[in-house]
């Protein structure tokens, strides 16, 4: 399972980016608006230069021709750039036409198996299910993530499943479990992987046994 963190802020990405385990970056209008975001795609172009792997950079249109242009304008920032298409008939329409053109998308705001099914035959390169989302009106979001792999897998289509919306380290579990390809996370989710009780507790007891002997031996 590739790691991605869910955010635009740049001491963040760098935070997750300095642990080693960090595959890409997911951003939208909602990240970008949270830390002031003034000049888009220069902020993009400098996530692009701090991370290696895929950057999701979201179109804020809603009209094929206008999406059309405003993705071919993002995608051309950074070779690892991919264009982030809302889940609606004409984002679907412009999903066909960049797959045409060689260009990689991530298709966003997807809520039920149907969706994914005819994103995944316009050539997607990412479906991004938002489980949080729908656990948040008390809907099953992990029962998405496992139709969507299974429906992938029976059709052996190519868009990888990156799950969006994670809400803490449990999700993170079970979609690995169910076989996402991609989780996207908070920074805070993605430390919070890290911790358990009993590693701190173990931690504080080897010290101290440590500083026992050291003492024993003056």
């Amino acid at each position: 399972m590739k790691f991605f963190i869910d955010s635009a802020d740049l001491n963040e990405i760098k935070e997750a980016e300095a642990m080693g385990v960090l595959d890409g970056v997911t951003t939208n209008p909602s990240l970008c608006a949270k830390v002031g975001v003034r000049d888009f795609e220069g902020h993009v172009a400098k996530i692009c230069e701090m991370v290696a792997g895929d950057v999701s950079a979201e179109v804020v249109s809603t009209t094929y021709a206008e999406m059309l242009e405003e993705g071919r304008r993002i995608a051309a920032i950074a070779d690892n750039v991919v264009v982030k298409i809302p889940l609606i008939k004409d984002g679907i329409k412009a999903i066909k036409t960049f797959t045409e053109e060689g260009i990689r998308t991530n298709c966003t705001l997807c809520f039920s198996p149907t969706q994914a099914l005819i994103a995944a035959k316009a050539g997607a390169t990412y479906i991004s299910p938002f489980l949080g989302r729908l656990d948040d009106i008390s809907h099953d979001g992990l029962a998405l993530i496992e139709d969507i792999v299974t429906i992938y897998t029976n059709y052996s289509f190519q868009t990888e499943v990156l799950a969006a919306s994670i809400r803490h380290p449990m999700h993170v579990v079970e979609c690995a479990r169910l076989g996402a390809d991609v989780a996207t996370m908070p920074l805070s989710v993605l430390e919070g992987l890290l911790k358990h009780p009993l590693t701190d507790s173990g931690l504080d007891k080897f010290l101290s046994d440590w500083d026992k002997l050291q003492a024993s031996l003056k």
